[in-house]
């Protein structure tokens, strides 16, 4: 079994979650508040020392056409920060709506749009690390 983290980075929060390959599947964990992008690396430490990550994905808000957008090269600088940081390996993972989808998510469980209450950023990091374990070029599919 192989642990992995995800991340939904964000200007105001970050949204964590942890999964595993043998069930294909994640679990939201608190969302990390951040300020103009910036965590408290302190947290992310304590998350990498208590998962113990094989990977750490992060979405990469890609624009619908495929371009290159600000909140990726963004999310591309907080990827390289954790990697050297804490040497793990890291995977970034195209996340075109998975916050859409979160929210999508929220409002058909719960059948209103008052997203405040809900970890939607976490949601998000659930369906990045899920998207990436089903994608058929996802590394863990093979042997490790």
């Amino acid at each position: 079994m192989t642990t992995v983290l995800g991340f939904d980075f964000g200007l105001k929060r970050i949204g964590v979650a942890s999964g595993q390959s043998i069930t294909g599947t994640a679990s939201p964990l608190p969302e990390i508040p951040a300020r103009d992008g910036i965590p408290d690396w302190n947290v992310i430490a304590r998350l990498i020392d208590e998962w113990q990550p094989a990977r750490v994905l992060v979405g990469e808000p890609s624009n619908m056409d495929g371009t290159d957008s600000d909140m990726a090269r963004r999310a591309r600088k907080f990827a390289n920060r954790i990697h050297g940081r804490f040497g793990v390996p890291i995977v970034l993972v195209d996340e075109r709506l998975t916050s859409f989808e979160a929210k999508q998510l929220v409002k058909d469980r719960y059948g209103h749009q008052d997203f405040g209450q809900y970890a939607v950023d976490s949601i998000a990091a659930v369906l990045i690390i899920e998207h990436w374990f089903a994608s058929t070029d996802s590394p863990l599919q093979k042997s490790e």
